[in-house]
């Protein structure tokens, strides 16, 4: 029987196996000026078109502080920009400028590409496999 200890040890293995083959301990994420975080920033607010901050908060469990400092480097670099809610004159909707468009799809495409050649070596079944085993994880952990 699987102690409680070893499950921890094998799943701190397996987070360590991951991050080193996808490079997410790379101060920046795919040779790009931006860390994980910033690009996942830039991936809620590619796909909420307009967001507010507690919307991006809420999604990725970051604190106001945190994402008020990139926030602040992704305006200040003219990938996002901020305008009043049409929906609440209280709050502020963040969008992707047409840079910061450009470069999320730079980004995304090459996410893509790394992790097709991760898997250009599995076979149609072993990708299968894999994709099921994730979802099981997913399901497990979002009891």
């Amino acid at each position: 029987m699987l102690t409680k200890q070893t499950a921890i040890q094998n799943i701190r293995a397996f987070n360590r196996f991951y991050t080193d083959v996808i490079g997410l301990l790379n101060k920046h994420l795919l040779d790009s000026d931006y860390s994980l975080a910033e690009v996942r920033v830039m991936y809620e607010i590619s796909v909420g078109k307009e967001v507010q901050a507690s919307q991006i908060m809420a999604a990725m469990s970051i604190d106001k502080s945190y994402l008020s400092r990139i926030l602040k480097k992704l305006e200040k670099d003219g990938i996002i920009t901020k305008s009043l809610s049409p929906q609440d004159a209280r709050a502020l909707s963040i969008s992707l400028t047409a840079k910061g468009k450009k470069l999320f799809d730079t980004l995304n495409k090459a996410s893509d590409h790394q992790i097709g050649q991760l898997i250009e070596t599995l076979s149609s079944a072993q990708q299968q496999e894999l994709v099921s085993h994730m979802h099981s994880i997913i399901s497990i952990l979002n009891k």
